[in-house]
């Protein structure tokens, strides 16, 4: 079945025009303030700003998403001549998929988890086409195959538990391609993928408008992603423009401070690398540090299922972290990172292999045996929201730690939490604030407080800063740094992003299949890297540079080849 060409817009008549946009929510938060911007086909546009600038709703604004919400919507919208604000719900119907289409940031609540992949492609090319039910199944396999999903036919039969994060991604957009519309709007559409998977989703993105002919405006608070896929940027903070220009003068040589400040904010890989007082530089040989070893694996192995159904999520790895220090543990997503920093924290049992903390063979110990030792071995975790109870205040989730070790009253332990969520950066007086009141970053902050409340030795945080801003990325890390400094933690910083790695790890492990490939101190990694894994995840990290873009996606394909050949 052949691909449907993108319908053409007006001659000379720009993609998307907004004028004037203002979106005001109930209680009067005015989200957007007045701005305009226009979009030409083929063209690529970013908005780029922290979380709560007004980029996302921007985004809804340009397929009428807004309507019969509540919001206020003032100004004008159109997309392919279609005027959005005054569009009934038949053009809005025409708009949504036909002639614009939306790529959302979290594929797991945008697809259906009941319905097969193929299914829910389908059905939107049929509400669009009228077509039967055997071209719409043919259309379905046809652009899963289009985004990379191997073995398209089969696949279109999975629902979107049996595919990984970055295939669900894939099959978003291939969903948003299916009928051929002449806008792509892709909502932050690699936040929390790893560094590969989301530099294979913008080589995508990039081949689709270069053989399709789509505008593409692009949602993003992760300046290096914007710097590779676009053609303009355009700075949004308050609802308001900042700046706007070509991508290279607007990321190469900003005018407004702001700006300036979003940059300086990016964690980059020729960076300096990581030095505290805490922690010297480690002299050689290579890969040691000073300090006592803490917590020490060898030849650890994890193993889920039974039988032809076993699999191994860490298979013999063997590493140490010393008092004071932070390691760095990078890799693709199901590389195995997660899996292993539980099991450093016994939060997962080791299938085989040794578990040796302060000394003391703990892989082995009974939860009563393991007991003495559990306030010493902290996790801050992935996503703030799934790991903070919803119907509890942030205060009562912070004193979890402090009830079970007991010897506090509650006047005692009020305090002690107040006084934690004072030196995390939060105000102590919403002690009696529930999660979803706190910002992305500041739930983050609340876990960090609810580690430290046990006055651990060792913290290992799972990908504490991969959904955040780069602003607020670089408080939380700083915030870890200072907290480090001051009790002496040694900390597991595990991490897809490997600019972030850089800036905040003493050394680092980089974990492929559940096996570490290559580790070392930081500048031996970064600097001279010896596995062809490790230079593919480096060539992955997007560049600030605009013009080096197709040097890196063209290093990319021949590091994937060398991969592959290995």
């Amino acid at each position: 079945m052949s691909v449907p060409a993108p319908h053409l817009p007006d001659a000379g008549a720009p993609l998307v025009t907004v004028d004037g946009l203002t979106v005001e929510f109930e209680g009067g938060v005015r989200a957007v303030d007045e701005l305009s911007f226009t979009l030409e086909a083929g063209r690529a546009l970013a908005l780029v700003g922290e979380s709560g600038s007004g980029k996302s709703t921007v985004a809804g604004a340009l397929l009428g998403l807004h309507h019969g919400t509540g919001a206020r919507v003032g100004g004008s919208v159109t997309v392919g001549g279609i005027d959005v604000g005054a569009a009934g719900p038949a053009e809005l119907r025409r708009l949504r998929g036909g002639v614009a289409a939306m790529v959302f940031q979290d594929p797991l609540s945008a697809l259906d988890p009941y319905y097969a992949i193929g299914d829910q492609i389908a059905e939107v090319y049929r509400i669009h086409h009228q077509g039967s039910r055997k071209a719409a199944r043919a259309r379905a396999v046809e652009v899963l195959d289009r985004v990379g999903i191997p073995d398209a036919a089969r696949r279109a039969r999975s629902r979107p538990h049996e595919f990984s994060g970055g295939m669900r991604q894939r099959a978003l957009i291939a969903m948003a391609l299916a009928c051929a519309p002449r806008l792509l709007v892709a909502d932050e559409p690699t936040t929390a993928l790893d560094v590969t998977v989301q530099a294979q989703i913008l080589d995508l993105l990039h081949e689709l408008r270069r053989e399709t002919g789509t505008g593409l405006l692009l949602v993003t608070h992760d300046v290096g992603v914007a710097a590779e896929s676009v053609d303009e940027v355009l700075v949004m903070r308050g609802g308001r423009e900042v700046e706007r220009g070509p991508a290279a003068r607007v990321l190469g040589a900003p005018a407004q401070p702001y700006t300036r400040e979003l940059l300086a904010a990016v964690p980059r890989l020729d960076g300096p690398a990581r030095r505290t007082a805490t922690v010297p530089a480690p002299a050689a040989p290579a890969g040691a540090a000073p300090g006592e070893v803490l917590l020490e694996a060898v030849d650890l192995r994890r193993e889920f299922g039974r039988g032809k159904g076993r699999f191994t999520a860490v298979d013999g790895v063997s590493l140490t972290v010393r008092a004071g220090e932070t390691l760095g543990v990078v890799g693709e997503s199901g590389s195995g990172k997660t899996t292993l920093g539980r099991m450093l924290v016994r939060l997962l049992d080791p299938t085989s292999g040794g578990l040796r903390y302060g000394g003391t063979e703990i892989g082995r110990l009974s939860e009563k045996e393991l007991r003495p030792h559990r306030r010493e071995l902290q996790m801050v975790f992935q996503d703030p929201v799934s790991s903070l109870n919803p119907r509890r205040s942030v205060g009562e989730s912070v004193a979890d730690p402090l009830r079970v070790a007991g010897g506090l009253d509650d006047t005692r332990i009020r305090a002690r939490v107040r006084e934690l969520l004072d030196r995390v950066g939060l105000d102590p007086d919403r002690y009696d604030a529930y999660p979803h009141e706190f910002s992305g970053g500041q739930r983050q902050r609340v876990g960090i407080a609810r580690a430290l409340a046990a006055e651990p030795r060792l913290i290992v945080c799972d990908e504490p800063v991969s959904a955040l801003d780069v602003t607020t990325q670089a408080q939380v890390t700083a915030l870890l740094a200072d907290l480090q400094a001051e009790l002496g933690l040694a900390l597991v910083f595990i991490a897809h992003d490997l600019s972030v790695v850089r800036q905040v790890s003493d050394r680092v492990a980089v974990m492929r299949a559940g096996r570490i490939v290559e580790q070392g101190t930081v500048d031996a990694v970064y600097g001279s890297p010896q596995d062809p894994y490790t230079r593919r995840l480096l060539a992955a990290v997007p560049s600030l540079d605009p013009v080096l873009a197709a040097d890196r996606r063209e290093q990319r394909r021949n590091l994937g080849k060398e991969l592959a050949a290995a």
